[in-house]
């Protein structure tokens, strides 16, 4: 967070000054709003400093810098993070195994977390690559209500990749 320049480190000559009501009092220069601040008992805040002239506000800078604070933490609280969890299977992966990553990968989805499914290939199990495509295929149709395909399924090396995202 920038730092606001308050009452003497403000040095500009002319300021446009806001009151503790919000009202304009207008352009003044920097002696005499400094001096309208000390009379309101307040700081001068500059509360933009690219405008010309510079906008100040005769306000309580201590409460000022905690509203910037409270909007900062408000601002991060609605930020979404989510994660990339990774389920691997092979090509001769057997059914029930299947079932239980595919209950992973709802649950992950649930959780709005992001899901990228690996099938890796070992040896000459590269030649079964059409049985990966139909295993990721099967995995697309058991999420298709809760889940978007985000990359759709390719080639990486000696694994096949393919990224869901929930809906």
């Amino acid at each position: 967070m920038q730092r606001a320049r308050i009452n003497n480190n403000i040095r500009v000559r002319e300021v446009r000054v806001i009151d503790p009501d919000g009202k304009q009092i207008g352009i003044l220069p920097i002696r005499e709003a400094l001096s309208a601040a000390t009379e309101f008992g307040l700081d001068l805040v500059e509360v933009s400093p690219t405008a010309r002239p510079p906008v100040c506000k005769i306000m309580d800078y201590g409460r000022y810098k905690y509203e910037q604070t409270k909007k900062q933490q408000e601002a991060k609280k609605k930020q979404t993070t989510f994660q990339v969890k990774e389920i691997k299977v092979r090509p001769k992966t057997g059914e029930h195994d299947l079932q239980t990553k595919l209950g992973h990968i709802k649950k992950f989805l649930a959780r709005k977390d992001k899901v990228k499914v690996t099938v890796m290939f070992r040896g000459r199990e590269i030649a079964l690559s059409g049985r990966g495509r139909e295993l990721l295929q099967q995995i697309v149709i058991e999420v298709e209500e809760i889940a978007i395909i985000e990359q759709e399924p390719k080639f990486e090396g000696r694994t096949m990749i393919m990224i869901l995202a929930p809906k």
